[in-house]
């Protein structure tokens, strides 16, 4: 059985090279709504997501996430958007509710022909003095756990294809 969202799942690659062109905001509106309809514990929504596309405050988050590495690479790939998924520190359910809005994130993505990763240190850079400042500056107040970063952009090349599923992926009892 195929339809349409189960073919997006299949093509849906990490995308590690970008145009620096900006997506519109008819995409960028998608792909944020999308993420709003995650499912979540309860129905709580414990997660927010952060849009950051100013080339101040994404070369800042580049930094920051490069910090945490050890490195002085570009972990964002140059990608025109990020967008930083938060989740309620004081819900059980953080991690698991902001997970789920980055996979709905990058799949949204995907069905508009946009490129998308999962760039991970969001934590270490939100437990920063400087992560705290930041989330003062964009108006967040309480306890944020970083979940994650899903950037976003229009892909410099075409993806590969996904490697073939490991024989032993699934097992029915």
């Amino acid at each position: 059985m195929t339809n349409e969202t189960l073919e997006t799942i299949k093509k849906r690659r990490s995308c590690r090279a970008y145009k620096p062109e900006q997506i519109t905001d008819e995409e960028l509106n998608a792909v944020l709504e999308a993420g709003t309809y995650a499912a979540s514990a309860m129905g709580r929504q414990s997660a927010k997501i952060v849009v950051v596309q100013d080339a101040a405050t994404r070369a800042q988050l580049t930094r920051m996430n490069a910090a945490v590495m050890g490195t002085n690479n570009d972990p964002m790939y140059a990608a025109p958007t990020i967008l930083v998924v938060l989740a309620d520190a004081n819900s059980k359910n953080a991690v698991q509710d902001g997970s789920l809005v980055m996979g709905n994130l990058m799949l949204a993505a995907a069905s508009l022909g946009l490129g998308s990763c999962w760039i991970n240190r969001a934590k270490e850079e939100f437990d920063s003095d400087e992560g705290k400042a930041l989330l003062k500056k964009w108006g967040i107040e309480g306890e944020w756990v970083g979940v994650g970063h899903c950037i976003l952009g229009y892909p410099a090349a075409d993806p590969k294809p996904a490697a073939p599923r490991k024989p032993d992926y699934i097992v029915k009892v």
